[in-house]
């Protein structure tokens, strides 16, 4: 079964290609790929963002507050109706990041978001992360306002699965056809040959992850792609409107 709860640390990096090539070839030998990664080759991380009319949840997230959270629905690669996805609240307080999710269906949860009514209990569903997701629904009046898809590639410390590093690229997003089964497209957030990595764990970091970030002069970035995209379009709208003004 998924792991369905952490609380960790997430660090965020951001590479070019030549860092990149360097730091996994370090990262290849002293870690395993994820599961999804057959012959090192990216797998494909879907999500759509839900957010009030007004978009406070993102709004209040880039404002760099001490508490966040938002909520997504993820598929890993394009799903059916009748596919299993992970709805999830994601909050951070103080720099340490709770992650909740619990498996559904897809067209579950779809009908759970718009209705706001909690599916019948289901054996792949966690019930305390529904009950948190339900309050969480009908605190909220939500919306579907993102898609958001990028290629990852992930690794696992030998022995310690606490450690968790990933990368991602071809980070792409959309604000309409809002729903996974709709495809895998849209418009790309970074520059082709930019990764984000990111470092995940509940523990320090082991010395010698410490030691590459050192030799590399790899810095810690704050980073977020839904907050990045919002941004670009709050700034793209000032633009436009201002200029016909």
């Amino acid at each position: 079964m998924a792991k369905e709860v952490f609380n960790r640390y997430e660090h965020k990096y951001i590479l070019n290609k030549e860092t990149f090539e360097k730091v996994i070839a370090e990262i290849k030998k002293h870690m395993e790929p994820d599961a999804y990664n057959k012959g090192y080759t990216p797998y494909t991380i879907a999500n759509i963002y839900y957010d009030t009319n007004d978009n406070y949840l993102i709004r209040n997230s880039i404002s760099h507050p001490d508490y966040k959270e938002k909520l997504r629905l993820r598929s890993y690669g394009i799903p059916t109706a009748d596919s299993e996805v992970f709805l999830e609240i994601k909050k951070k307080f103080n720099g340490i990041v709770n992650k909740r999710r619990t498996s559904i269906k897809l067209n579950e949860a779809y009908s759970f978001l718009e209705t706001r009514k909690s599916p019948p209990p289901k054996d792949y569903m966690n019930k305390q992360v529904m009950a948190e997701l339900d309050f969480f629904i009908h605190h909220y009046n939500l919306s579907p306002k993102l898609y958001l898809a990028y290629d990852r590639i992930a690794f696992f410390e030998k022995g310690n699965p606490d450690l968790r590093v990933s990368f991602d690229t071809n980070i792409r997003s959309r604000r309409y056809d809002l729903k996974l089964e709709a495809g895998d497209y849209g418009e790309s957030l970074l520059d082709e040959n930019i990764y984000l990595m990111e470092i995940k764990t509940s523990l320090a970091k082991p010395l010698w992850l410490a030691h590459l970030l050192s030799l590399y002069n790899i810095n810690r970035v704050h980073f977020s792609k839904y907050g990045t995209e919002f941004k670009r379009r709050e700034q793209f709208k000032e633009n436009y409107y201002g200029h016909i003004i």
